[in-house]
């Protein structure tokens, strides 16, 4: 018969941006949060606000029609307010504390929430980004003091693995691949959501998908698009956060006049569309971690594109599950395309994606099972 210390679940404080606020660590958490719940004992939280409107590049950070019943607790630039927001996370009472971490603004904010646990309290750090693509002169400090309040740390690529360790040499580290989406429906018929969109049935069509920021390299695909003949569409759907100007500019002067740009943020039920129309997902990025964008693409079985700049290629063998680019620059990119649309290679990886996604559908369950597994391993260090 087994204790009742045995039977208990694991109870875990677990704070991160959710829904209603959007985005891909958004709908990321939701996925932990959904998959992890039935396993342990889960207290989920949020913020109030997350950035000041006088920072933030976007239009909204919220979607209305996403539904959110997390409680609300801290304000990111009101320090007032980890105050209450700690007590809240204290009183919960966890066997565990998480917390989601993308940006080094967050690092006071965060390492303010660890001191307020006993040290028999496991923190972790789920650790998306920590060499922010943008750097700031305060970057390096916050990191180090964050970094100092958790006890263990689990990361989305090598690249970021190897981040951490440079700063924190002893860190306890798990590496865990980022699942693919499944929240965004199944695909749908190509004609049909071509037609929806907009586009040329028999055009060969180039997905530039997520929000806009200057290292994801939209300006060089744009570039690259004179390069590449009227058979080819560029799809760009997502929102400018920075100089909306500087692509609208590079767009008007493009040769090849066959690109959209949709500057807004897509909704969740309007994604399969675009991805059901793309034939290939360019992800030129200048810098990068893991891209959440490329889970979406995986799930609808779109080959994807990357540069090898940062860990987005990790995972992929080129010609085989997707495409690798080794030098980003302009020309070198139209060759790339031009080179995956000859010779019916990207049909093949295509065909490849489709016939191992039955494999992938477990995706989640193996992440929580490992994030678990883990969990217990870095709890028993604590209070040996």
């Amino acid at each position: 018969m087994e204790s009742s210390n045995q039977s208990k679940k694991i109870k875990i404080t677990f704070f991160s941006v959710l829904p209603p606020f959007r985005g891909g660590i958004s709908s990321f958490s939701l996925m932990v949060i959904q998959h992890l719940k039935s396993s342990v004992e889960l207290v989920p939280y949020t913020f109030s606000k997350l950035y000041p409107k006088i920072l933030f590049p976007g239009k909204s950070q919220t979607d209305n029609k996403l539904k959110g019943s997390f409680p609300r607790i801290v304000s990111t630039f009101n320090p007032f307010s980890y105050i209450g927001a700690r007590k809240k996370l204290k009183k919960s009472e966890p066997d565990v504390f998480i917390v989601n971490y993308w940006m080094t603004i967050f690092a006071p904010m965060y390492a303010f929430f660890a001191r307020g646990f006993k040290d028999d309290v496991l923190k972790i750090a789920l650790i998306h980004n920590l060499v922010p693509h943008e750097k700031r002169f305060f970057d390096d400090y916050f990191n180090r003091i964050f970094l100092r309040r958790y006890d263990s740390f689990i990361v989305l690529s090598e690249q970021v693995k190897n981040e951490l360790l440079t700063q924190k040499p002893n860190a306890s580290c798990l590496l865990l691949s980022h699942p693919q989406y499944t929240h965004f429906g199944s695909p749908c018929n190509k004609e049909e959501s071509r037609s929806f969109l907009g586009i040329p049935q028999k055009s060969k069509v180039l997905l530039f998908f997520g929000l806009i920021r200057e290292y994801k390299g939209l300006d060089l695909l744009i570039q690259a698009m004179n390069f590449l003949d009227e058979s080819y569409y560029l799809m760009i759907a997502g929102e400018i956060y920075g100089d909306e100007g500087t692509y609208e500019k590079l767009i008007s002067k493009c040769k090849n006049r066959n690109i959209i740009l949709k500057n807004a943020y897509i909704p969740d039920e309007d994604v399969k569309y675009y991805f059901s129309a793309a034939d290939l997902c360019a992800l030129p990025y200048k810098k990068g971690t893991q891209s959440g964008v490329q889970a979406v693409a995986d799930s609808f079985s779109v080959p994807v594109l990357v540069s090898k700049n940062g860990g987005l290629h990790e995972n992929l063998d080129d010609g085989k599950n997707g495409f690798v680019l080794n030098d980003l620059h302009v020309e070198k990119l139209a060759q790339k395309i031009q080179n995956i649309f000859s010779g019916g290679k990207i049909d093949i990886v295509r065909d490849r994606l489709n016939s191992i996604k039955t494999q992938k559908q477990n995706e989640w369950e193996k992440f929580t099972e490992d994030l678990l597994e883990f969990i217990k391993t870095e709890k028993e260090k604590i209070n040996i």
